[in-house]
């Protein structure tokens, strides 16, 4: 799961140009709002970057607000569907 987690991370930086590094950001830290400060067209991106790089698919608003609640949550997800 750490290895998994550490990919994300570097997901966000890389796929959505973030102005910080994968080692700054926390399992725990929020995605959006107060925690990364992501906003409603980096959900739209990183539903295709997570496409794109774990072959998940996130097919509706509910599951995205679960599933991008932090990287630790996402990881979760991501493992789950790939298990599925």
């Amino acid at each position: 799961m750490t290895d998994i987690k550490q990919q994300i991370k570097q997901l966000l930086v890389d796929g959505l140009r973030l102005q910080t590094t994968a080692d700054e950001i926390a399992d725990t830290t929020p995605l959006f709002d107060d925690g990364l400060g992501l906003d409603s067209l980096d959900a739209v991106e990183l539903v295709v970057l997570v496409n794109k790089q774990f072959g998940v698919q996130i097919k509706d608003m509910d599951e995205g607000k679960v599933a991008f609640g932090s990287v630790a949550t996402l990881a979760e997800y991501i493992t789950a569907k790939q298990q599925s």
